[in-house]
């Protein structure tokens, strides 16, 4: 396993770490899937020991991941696994409640002590504002904002992180927020890591960036021949791509091409997928589903380097 330093937090933690979204089930918001589908406790717990034993040192959850289910799976793991050797990171801003907007001052306040009480700590290593939709003109931001500090200065986390599906939207407000560590969203086929200006503000200020949905929620793998049907309360029925045999025919093309690119690596494909990620990130990690053993393995295996040139070529492939 290799290991980088998440920016100013100075903690090493693994370069390929562990999201935990899958391990909250299926789940709906509204009408809308939000979870994941075919996901059992038992693998769950299973995933974890092993990601412990293999070095995956750091876990990603959210309040929001089967409404707490996630961080509870991962809170009664600590009569078998130490707490100090796990950088454990959780997020708020999701669940809206009862309120007409999210991030409403006393429901985020709730929300973080229920993960404390669910992930069975009294400080996370970090917390992260879970995306940037703070109103229409930021209206709800500072209000937000002063409830993570205040929730930092009581020292329930360590540090504080800023993440959304938006490279744009992070950087309307990384320069409020000043994040220890920020994730956004990054794979090969969707990268505006570089021009947005994030990667510039990441490297210039030292910041830890943890890349999430690394492999487009497994489309990129080049695993599916067809358009798959996914359960009801699994969020990759909202993936259009999923929907595409003009895609799927090209990730099974390109599937090939980093087989044969990257045989000497045991993982070539996967190698293919995640290395690019961290070949422009020295700061950074990616954040990797793992829903049983065997995919703990496959993760364990990756997080060797690439050079400039590889990464340049992977990420042209999938320009399309």
């Amino acid at each position: 396993m290799e290991y980088i330093t998440l920016g100013k937090t100075q903690n090493n933690v693994s370069n390929i770490s562990l999201g935990t979204w899958s391990y909250g089930g299926a789940a709906t918001s509204g009408d809308q899937a939000v979870g994941w589908a075919d996901q059992d406790d038992i693998d769950s717990k299973k995933a974890l020991l092993k990601a412990h034993r293999s070095g995956i040192n750091h876990w990603d959850t959210a309040d929001v991941y089967g409404d707490g289910r996630s961080e509870k799976i991962i809170g009664n793991m600590w009569n078998d696994i130490p707490r100090d050797e796990i950088f454990l990171a959780t997020k708020v801003g999701w669940d809206m409640g009862p309120y007409e907007y999210w991030y409403h001052p006393s429901h985020m306040t709730t929300n973080m002590e229920r993960s404390l009480k669910n992930l069975k700590t009294d400080c996370v290593d970090l917390m992260y504002l879970h995306h940037c939709n703070f109103g229409k003109s930021g209206e709800y931001f500072d209000d937000a904002m002063e409830v993570l500090l205040k929730f930092q200065e009581d020292g329930k986390t360590k540090f504080i992180g800023l993440s959304d599906w938006s490279d744009e939207k992070i950087m309307r407000y990384i320069y409020k927020v000043k994040p220890d560590v920020v994730q956004p969203y990054r794979n090969v086929m969707d990268n505006s890591y570089e021009s947005s200006g994030l990667k510039d503000y990441i490297d210039t200020n030292n910041v830890g960036v943890c890349f999430f949905s690394p492999i487009k929620h497994g489309l990129l793998t080049g695993k599916y021949k067809s358009p798959p049907k996914f359960k009801e309360g699994d969020y990759r029925r909202n993936v259009e791509a999923f929907n595409s045999q003009e895609i799927i025919d090209r990730l099974l093309e390109n599937k090939s091409k980093l087989e044969s690119k990257f045989h000497n690596h045991l993982q070539p494909v996967m190698h293919g997928l995640i290395a690019p990620l961290l070949q422009d990130a020295p700061t950074g990690c990616v954040l990797l589903g793992q829903r049983n053993e065997d995919q703990v393995l496959s993760a364990s295996e990756l997080g060797e380097s690439i050079s400039k040139e590889d990464a340049r070529w992977v990420k042209k492939l999938y320009k399309f």
